[in-house]
């Protein structure tokens, strides 16, 4: 299942598999061909009952993923009442996947990294992690972002995070803090922290483990059900044209404070 762009390995004594985006050259940032790979793995792992539990994280130590490449071209419908997004359906949920999925977050997570964030049942992260939502600085719509995180946040810690762009990231620590993160790990060692959760889990009964993890979910399911409706539509209305877009990125400035 590895190809460029995405490794997967697994340990099937263990029961776990770990799925790394690999393009540390470009901050984990997700293509379109990766995107796809993402979506055949989680499907994949439907099958697979060798894969009791799954870790994803990111190669390097520089970012776990900074969302959509920018050099992606997205071509979109002509109708102002569709959108397409190429994330959509890059995380586990949205795959129907069950199986617990624990996310060990190395480095940078912001933008499109939240929807694989919003889908794994805990996170753990390095020490040097940050957390940041770049959307509004360049003229876009935070809505599968704040929406994924809504159902992890606070409130208002959301609102912060979203309005706010890239002016300021959010620490591991704060993060602890707030409930986003479930452990901080001393630099280099979130993988392994993450995988120790995983074969734990992985030894027990599946069934009890997947029907619990689905349980969890439902908790919440209705709403989020409800909000993601919104998405398309409040991102076809409030972003900016792509040529627009790029002229604030083009100028985006590089200080920023950690909170």
């Amino acid at each position: 299942m590895s190809a460029p762009g995405l490794r997967v390995e697994r340990d099937e004594e263990a029961g776990v598999a770990v799925v790394t985006l690999d393009r540390p050259h470009r901050h984990n940032a997700i293509d379109l061909d990766t995107a796809a790979r993402l979506t055949a793995a989680w499907r994949e792992f439907r099958f697979d009952d060798a894969v009791r539990a799954v870790v994803v994280t990111g190669a390097g130590d520089k970012a776990f993923c900074t969302g959509i490449d920018r050099s992606a071209e997205v071509p979109q419908p002509s109708s102002p009442y569709a959108i397409d997004d190429p994330l959509v359906a890059i995380g586990p949920k949205a795959n129907d996947l069950w199986k617990p999925v624990i996310a060990a977050v190395n480095g940078m997570a912001c933008g499109g990294a939240f929807y694989l964030l919003g889908e794994a049942e805990f996170l753990v992260a390095d020490e040097h992690a940050t957390f940041f939502d770049p959307h509004t600085t360049y003229g876009m719509v935070s809505a599968y972002e704040s929406i994924a995180m809504a159902q992890r946040m606070p409130f208002g810690e959301v609102a912060r995070m979203s309005l706010l762009g890239t002016a300021e990231r959010l620490s591991a620590a704060r993060a602890h803090q707030i409930g986003l993160v479930s452990e901080v790990t001393p630099q280099g060692g979130t993988l392994a922290a993450a995988l120790d959760c995983a074969r734990i889990v992985a030894g027990y009964p599946p069934g009890a483990v997947e029907g619990t993890v689905r349980a969890v979910w439902a908790a919440k399911e209705a709403a989020r059900t409800q909000a993601l409706a919104h998405a398309p539509h409040l991102i076809a209305l409030g972003n900016l044209p792509p040529e627009q877009q790029a002229g604030l990125f083009g100028k985006r400035a590089g200080d920023f404070r950690i909170r």
